[in-house]
């Protein structure tokens, strides 16, 4: 199945569009917060405004004894630089009229009281009459500039919506090109700063990874110090290990397959080596039967070498198929093949419950077992007569947090040269001739199934834990 190939954004598609867009919102964002309070205050002014003609007016009123002769040119002057149907003047309980030649009836009168000034009252008004529906009456009551007077004013709030509208559009305008101007200030600074960078990031990945065996491709840090500059730091690292670490493997891969004949061709020789061996063995010259031995030795050494490097060679990379496993049962299984139960001279012992089940490879992680086992046996084998009862123990510790088994003997243990080199292929086997291929894939399928192998140090004897996380038990 090929990979999708990723196409790298248009410059104003991906993230700079995503930028430009944050930032316009939240500037509107900050404006409206500042809108709210701005147009509150602009109601207020406005209502004060007209308050100051009913101002003026209850000072000619009061001036005047009777407002009755007042003559009707100077109340319609009045009303109309106002812009009110009537003004009332309230002084010690008394009342006074302006009204127009024709009364205006309203159907529905909002009183708008300057003298209440708190910042909710403000909001709310404002908010009131910017969502009035049309054709209501405004009533403003407000204090005159004597004690104890009052001013009110009956006037069409029309005129105030219209004039909040038309402020609330200034403010609109102003708005707009603010965000314009700081989101293409911003926007100029983050593309230098930001967004170039990423989009040279991106563009050298995608292009890499196309071609990841072409050296030039490798991304050359920037000087900057910040944390764009360590991604590209590490980018390039990273780009150079892959490059030599493809063109290792390469070299590798095609030295394995020359390799893999060579030993293909050497199997068979040494199996055919070996068939004429065993019938040199039968003849009856001393000489022939005392070299036959080593010989057979010799040459199942070799064969076993052969085979030990076809079967690395064939181990694969899949996944380990999890499934619901006995292990005392899987044990069994993995001694036999490892030679152990029956032997003659050494004995084993499996001390895994019967109800530990865990999900596991059967195939793979009897793999690990048996390489574990077989271990055991040979380095007690080749101890001889120096051990007294020989003996290989497995034995398992349920925590919350892992299941441990252990694969312990009771033999000469590793020497240093084999522990310094453990669980490297090649190098770390602790017999002559070995590969030391059986620990290198023992450890890398422990890990494949999320656990650790790892080597106790021990006064005698050799062990080693298989730790495997808890989640992998199946509850009986």
């Amino acid at each position: 199945m090929t990979a999708e190939r990723s196409v790298l954004p248009h410059r104003f598609s991906g993230l700079s569009i995503k930028l430009i867009a944050t930032i316009i919102a939240v500037i509107f964002l900050v404006e409206i917060v500042v809108y709210l309070p701005s147009i509150a205050s602009f109601r207020q002014n406005w209502l004060d405004d007209r308050l100051r003609v009913g101002v003026v007016a209850a000072r000619v009123l009061d001036a005047v004894p009777d407002v009755m002769a007042l003559p009707r040119s100077l109340t319609d002057r009045l009303l109309t630089s106002a812009g009110a149907h009537a003004i009332v003047y309230r002084r010690e309980g008394q009342s006074q009229l302006i009204e127009l030649a024709n009364p205006v009836m309203p159907d529905i009168v909002v009183t708008a009281d300057t003298r209440q000034r708190d910042v909710t009252t403000l909001l709310m008004g404002a908010l009131d009459t910017l969502l009035a529906p049309p054709g209501r009456t405004l009533r403003i009551v407000g204090e005159g500039d004597l004690d104890e007077t009052l001013v009110e004013l009956l006037m069409p709030e029309r005129p105030l919506r219209q004039d909040m509208f038309d402020y609330s559009r200034q403010i609109g305008v102003v708005s707009l090109a603010i965000a314009a101007a700081t989101a293409l200030a911003l926007y100029l600074l983050a593309s230098y700063l930001f967004i170039h960078p990423v989009r040279r990031l991106t563009q050298n990945m995608l292009a890499f990874r196309q071609a990841p065996e072409n050296g030039s491709l490798i991304i050359t840090p920037s000087p900057r110090r910040d944390e764009i500059g360590i991604v590209e730091r590490e980018l390039a690292a990273m780009e150079q290990d892959i490059f030599s670490m493809l063109r290792q493997r390469r070299h590798l891969a095609d030295l394995g397959l020359a390799v893999a004949k060579i030993n293909h061709d050497l199997r068979n020789t040494l199996t055919s080596a070996q068939l004429l061996s065993d019938q040199v063995a039968t003849l009856d010259d001393p000489k022939v039967q005392r070299l036959a031995p080593r010989l057979v030795t010799t040459l199942d050494r070799a064969i076993g070498f052969a085979q030990s490097v076809l079967d690395y060679g064939r181990e694969t990379a899949a996944p380990p198929v999890l499934a619901p496993v006995g292990i005392k049962a899987l044990l069994d299984d993995a001694a036999f093949d490892a030679r152990l139960s029956g032997h003659p001279s050494i004995g084993f012992g499996n001390e895994a419950p019967e109800t530990l089940v865990l999900n596991v490879d059967a195939a793979q992680f009897g793999r690990v077992l048996l390489n574990l086992l077989k271990n055991a046996r040979e380095a007690l084998e080749a101890a001889g007569s120096a051990i007294d009862e020989p003996r290989v123990t497995v034995s398992v510790e349920e925590s919350g947090e892992a299941t441990t088994i252990s694969v312990a003997d009771n033999g000469p243990g590793l020497p240093p040269r084999a522990r310094d080199n453990l669980f490297v292929a090649f190098e770390g086997s602790a017999r002559a001739g070995g590969t030391g291929l059986g620990l290198a894939i023992a450890r890398e399928i422990t890990e494949a199934h999320g656990g650790r192998l790892v080597f106790i140090d021990q006064p005698q004897g050799t062990r080693f834990d298989i730790i495997l996380p808890a989640g992998l038990r199946v509850a009986g």
